[in-house]
């Protein structure tokens, strides 16, 4: 079982599965699927026999593969279709396939439940041996494929993948070999810097023993003693039994060859040399030294080449070894490198963060100047391989975690400014795949397209995600604000339009759509009379919406007319009539006597628009000084939420030029002077954004 493989790290090395190995838990119906035990999992070192790959290819009676479902199929197929979300429907409906052993029901469940869940790396060798049973060697490879594609740093199912080909190719031809080869070489690209790899490189040295080729096995002997793995020592005593139990000229490359047979026979002479002075005097007269037959290799001189060799794979070893330290207590603290439906407990998501700040911390440092030994495993520089490091931990990280956002969107900060491409598919993976319902990340992926110049890629996006995740009003804004953006006012128009026409019977949502229209209408589209029409439809439905009756004041309040003036007005009117808060109908009321003391040319008219202020305060207030203190209180509340505004400058206090005459017929008129001056007022704001949170995630995370 799976969480029987995860046994901890020991002194003894016993070899655990793979982190990267993605199964099933423990307590999933199809236990020989989710199995990881070494016995599951164990090396094949030799192709499977004719008899084996006859029996894994041999077609199951017909009925195994009737057209017609099981009885039940139908019942637990629409249950997983419809909580496709639910691990549980999707194990049942697998583990009732598996038992009625029905070839067409259980390619259509796994087919689906691949599609959900592509990471469980035992449903796709699950699914490899069902074709394999069915005779459609073809398809088995095509599914493999797919599942590789998928998660390509799983050993297992690489291992699974080399099994199948040497089972069904005819190893007798060439060409057989080589795709082998390449196969393999393209397993150890994919997962051969993982910490656990260590199965698939020793199948890969096994398989070019059996195939006679020493020197290719010693070449990837040499390739995975510069990797950091779980079993690093036992790679460098294969190595050494492996050169000692051939003459080096079989294991080594021509040219290191040629080159230590040379260092080593010029050392050889230097010696014999020497020796031949100190025992010419001992040789009795006329007696020669034997000579050595030219192009022979002595006994003698493979024993230095072989010390020579070691001398240099030595010092490899103990670097990597260092590597390994480095690496063994962020691995060890891994438990569940699986994935999982169940939540990660804190100090797993604390490991892998950690695990995560240190390898790109490598890659930052200085040390990797002095690097000059590991960068030639897989022959590549030093910078660029440490980055395909911090990649494939982050890789490993995205299967235990991939349903934790926080980690996907780590691994695009990371990749962004190093690969617009590979951010791209790392967006499709999550957004697609494995979070199709996280708002946030698709919001991401669509403002990356539009950042990178694809408008259609983030209209696709944005239009998806509402599909599946409707009524989220922020998306709909994005898609607005996209197209204007681009240009295209009438599409962003007919966007916000049809989101007030649907949310008709949701006031609130009504009334929030309506005031984006309405802006882009007035500010953008240069159209005030239709904003105006829309603002007056949506009070029709909601009357008591303070901030509908503040956007409509503020409307008219911008228009620079006589009919103006009256509109301002009748919107005061009407947010009084309304059942709006007191301190609402206050703050509208100040603005319509701001706005005729600013705009009137009639005295008169400002002050009978000042008598029936003051009237509004006595009535709501009892006195103005109350007013006034709600105000204050107003304005404080205001302050906690918004930038502090600085203090108005203090008002000049002019004598008075009013005749005697002016102050009979205009009384009062010092109170309407002294409303003016507060500074209360001059600090007023409407902060209706605040409510619906929009500026909040609208850029990614830097």
């Amino acid at each position: 079982m799976a969480a029987q493989g995860c046994e901890e790290m020991s002194d003894k090395e016993q070899e655990k599965p793979s982190a990267m190995e993605v199964t099933d838990p423990p307590d999933l119906p199809l236990a020989e699927v989710t199995g990881m035990s070494e016995e599951n999992v164990a090396v094949t070192t030799n192709p499977p026999t004719t008899s084996d790959a006859v029996a894994a290819t041999t077609p199951q009676p017909p009925a195994d593969k009737e057209s017609v479902l099981p009885a039940a199929f139908e019942r637990l197929w629409k249950a997983a279709q419809e909580n496709s979300q639910e691990f549980s429907c999707w194990t049942d409906l697998l583990q009732y396939c598996e038992q009625e052993g029905n070839y067409t029901a259980s390619s259509k469940a796994l087919t689906a439940f691949l599609d959900h869940y592509p990471l469980c790396y035992g449903y796709w060798k699950k699914f490899t041996d069902l074709q394999c049973r069915a005779g459609d060697n073809k398809k088995a490879e095509e599914v493999c494929l797919k599942g590789l594609r998928a998660i390509p740093l799983s050993v297992d199912l690489w291992i699974h993948y080399i099994n199948l080909l040497l089972g069904t190719l005819e190893m007798n031809l060439p060409e057989s070999s080589q795709r082998i080869r390449s196969v393999f070489e393209e397993a150890v690209s994919a997962a051969g810097l993982e910490f656990r790899s260590d199965r698939l490189w020793d199948l890969y040295v096994e398989w070019e023993k059996e195939q006679g080729n020493t020197r290719n096995a010693a070449a990837v002997l040499e390739r995975v003693l510069k990797v950091p793995t779980h079993m690093y020592n036992t790679h460098y005593v294969k190595y050494k039994a492996h050169l000692n139990s051939h003459e080096p000229k079989e294991v080594l490359q021509p040219e290191e060859y040629s080159e230590l047979r040379t260092l080593c026979r010029q050392s050889q002479k230097a010696e014999k040399a020497e020796q031949a002075q100190e025992s010419q005097a001992e040789r009795p007269p006329g007696e020669e030294e034997p000579a050595t037959p030219e192009g022979q290799d002595t006994e003698e001189l493979m024993k230095k080449i072989r010390e020579q060799v070691l001398l240099r794979r030595d010092k490899v070893h103990k670097e990597n070894e260092a590597e390994v330290r480095k690496r063994w207590n962020f691995e060890d603290a891994i438990k569940r490198p699986y994935f999982h439906v169940r939540p990660l407990d804190r100090s797993q998501l604390q490991a892998w963060h950690s695990y995560l700040d240190w390898e790109i911390e490598q890659l930052k440092g200085p040390s990797n100047s002095n690097k000059a030994e590991p960068q030639e495993a897989l022959e590549e520089p030093a910078d660029t391989r440490d980055d395909k490091r911090v990649r494939i931990l982050f890789e490993r990280c995205i299967i235990a975690c991939a349903l934790y956002d926080e980690f996907w969107i780590r691994y695009l900060q990371y990749l962004e400014p190093r690969e617009v491409e590979g951010t791209r598919v790392v967006y499709r993976r999550v957004c697609e795949i494995h979070l199709p319902r996280k708002p946030n990340l698709h919001i991401q992926w669509a403002t990356f397209e539009e950042k990178h110049g694809d408008f259609c890629e983030a209209r696709r996006i944005l239009a998806a995600l509402e599909k599946r995740v409707p009524g989220l009003a922020v998306v709909r804004l994005r898609r607005a604000a996209l197209e204007r953006r681009a240009g295209q006012l009438d599409q962003s128009e007919a966007l916000l339009q049809e989101a007030v026409t649907e949310s008709k019977d949701k006031p609130a949502l009504h009334a929030f759509y309506s005031i984006k229209l309405a802006r882009l209408l007035q500010k953008l589209c240069r159209n005030p009379s239709k904003a105006r029409q829309v603002l007056r439809e949506a009070l029709e439905i909601s009357p008591d919406n303070e901030k509908l009756h503040v956007n409509l004041l503020d409307l008219e309040s911008e228009e620079e007319n006589q009919v103006s003036a009256d509109a301002v007005q009748e919107c005061v009117t009407r947010a009084l009539a309304a059942s709006l808060t007191p301190h609402t109908k206050i703050l509208l009321s100040q603005r319509g006597l701001q706005f005729a003391e600013e705009n009137s040319s009639s005295i008169k008219r400002v002050l009978s628009i000042y008598d029936e202020h003051q009237k509004l305060l006595t009535e709501l207030r009892g006195t103005k000084r109350a007013a006034e203190k709600v105000e204050a209180d107003s304005e404080k509340a205001t302050k906690t939420e918004e930038a502090p505004a600085p203090d108005p400058p203090p008002v000049q206090q002019t004598p008075s030029t009013t005749s005697p005459a002016m102050s009979s017929d205009v009384s009062g008129y010092s109170g309407y002077s002294n409303w003016y001056q507060h500074p209360q007022y001059s600090g007023y704001s409407y902060g209706y954004q605040n409510t619906w949170n929009y500026n909040q995630s609208y850029y990614p995370p830097h």
